[in-house]
């Protein structure tokens, strides 16, 4: 009888389920983003332009979305490639480029808009492994770089270049609810956008943890006589340097004709 008793004490235990063991949360939000276009013509005189996202979410919870428990951000990635950050120094009263640091496949441009401030969202950490914002943008370097002990001067020179430059923008508060579930979003397109496939992001978070994305492409591309450079440059450059040359000389030739003093 005690080993029929212990028997069945140990099939209770073993059915029973398992106090503070973390269940993985099934999220019924979905989100469904839309643009206006799905290409952008660059023309000669470009100032920059806003892109308006609008976008709405599934399956909400009407309570949490009335505490404000929902929070978006969005983002518009630009073309990714490998970027070079060199340090320069004072030597001898003359700049020099001392050392440098290359980091993979980074974004040309970015653009960040949410409901309020992405650290006040959902933890760094979380946010890092999303790679949401420009400080938690995922930058790994590239070759050898000795003990690694200037790595985060060389991100936070990255970071810090791209931002004063206007390649690199954020706008705390750039999402807003229009009516119920519906969202509307801005991100920036800078002057000298990038060429390329761009990649719009919208990220939903539900009082502070990560639930979906969602990401629509963008082209960006020239027209005109802007089109008409950039591919002679990419595709022939060897014509294309004959033909810069040709003009510089024929340009400084008329000038010399034009300003001469007799």
């Amino acid at each position: 009888m005690r080993m029929w008793a212990r028997a069945l004490l140990i099939g209770l235990f073993l059915a029973a389920p398992a106090v503070g063991r973390a269940e993985p949360i099934d999220f019924t939000e979905k989100l469904d983003i839309g643009i206006s276009t799905d290409e952008i013509a660059i023309t000669s005189d470009f100032r920059g332009a806003d892109l308006t996202i609008f976008g709405a979410i599934d399956g909400f919870n009407a309570d949490l979305l009335a505490q404000g428990k929902y929070n978006i951000v969005v983002a518009l990635e630009g073309p990714k490639e490998n970027t070079t950050v060199r340090k320069k120094e004072r030597i001898f009263g003359i700049w020099i480029n001392t050392s440098a640091m290359t980091f993979e496949l980074v974004p040309e441009s970015y653009s960040l808009s949410s409901t309020r401030d992405i650290d006040t969202i959902a933890p760094p950490d979380d946010m890092n492994k999303l790679g949401v914002g420009v400080s938690h943008l995922p930058l790994t370097p590239v070759g050898f770089i000795g003990d690694g002990s200037n790595l985060t001067e060389f991100r936070e020179a990255f970071k810090r270049l791209r931002e004063v430059t206007g390649v690199y923008q954020r706008d705390p508060g750039g999402v807003q609810f229009i009516s119920s579930s519906l969202f509307k979003a801005s991100v920036r397109l800078p002057a000298d956008v990038p060429n390329g496939v761009h990649i719009v992001r919208a990220y939903l978070f539900r009082d502070g943890v990560f639930v979906a994305a969602k990401a629509l492409p963008l082209r960006v591309t020239k027209t005109g006589l802007e089109e008409a450079i950039t591919a002679a440059a990419h595709q022939s450059p060897f014509l294309y340097g004959i033909m810069a040359v040709l003009l510089a000389v024929i340009t400084g030739w008329l000038a010399s004709v034009v300003f001469r003093r007799d």
